[in-house]
């Protein structure tokens, strides 16, 4: 599975709505991607609803010792990829990081994310936290 900025929010945040089911879903899977654009995306994610920086770059930086979870850093391919993507379909309202995502999804063949955001099922892939 993908792991997005909402997951790893769902994951970290104890008082989230789905931090017990994104907990289940994390332990039981067998592939777990992220790029360094939702990582981007997550520390002001977590500085917005008040974690102290300190706490976040740490779990920051214990994502990046993870053996559990690949990070893809972003190529220039794979920005060109994902912005012709979001050039391809104006009708939507992805963000970057979003199309980034669903680029990498397809290049793993993976069809799950760990993610909150709809996005992804206007994509055509699975949202596991509904």
């Amino acid at each position: 599975m993908l792991i997005d900025t909402s997951g790893f929010m769902c994951l970290y945040t104890r008082t989230e709505p789905y931090h017990h089911r994104a907990i289940m879903i994390y332990n039981g899977a067998m592939i777990k991607l992220t790029h360094n654009y939702i990582l981007a995306e997550f520390i002001p994610l977590l500085s917005a609803r008040g974690i102290p920086r300190s706490k976040s770059l740490e779990y920051l930086r214990a994502i990046h010792h993870s053996h559990e979870v690949k990070c893809v850093w972003v190529t220039r391919d794979i920005h060109n990829e994902a912005t012709d993507l979001l050039h391809d379909r104006l009708d939507k309202h992805w963000s970057l990081c979003d199309a980034v995502s669903f680029v990498l999804m397809k290049r793993y063949h993976i069809i799950e994310a760990l993610t909150t955001d709809r996005h992804f099922e206007q994509a055509g892939y699975l949202r596991l936290l509904v």
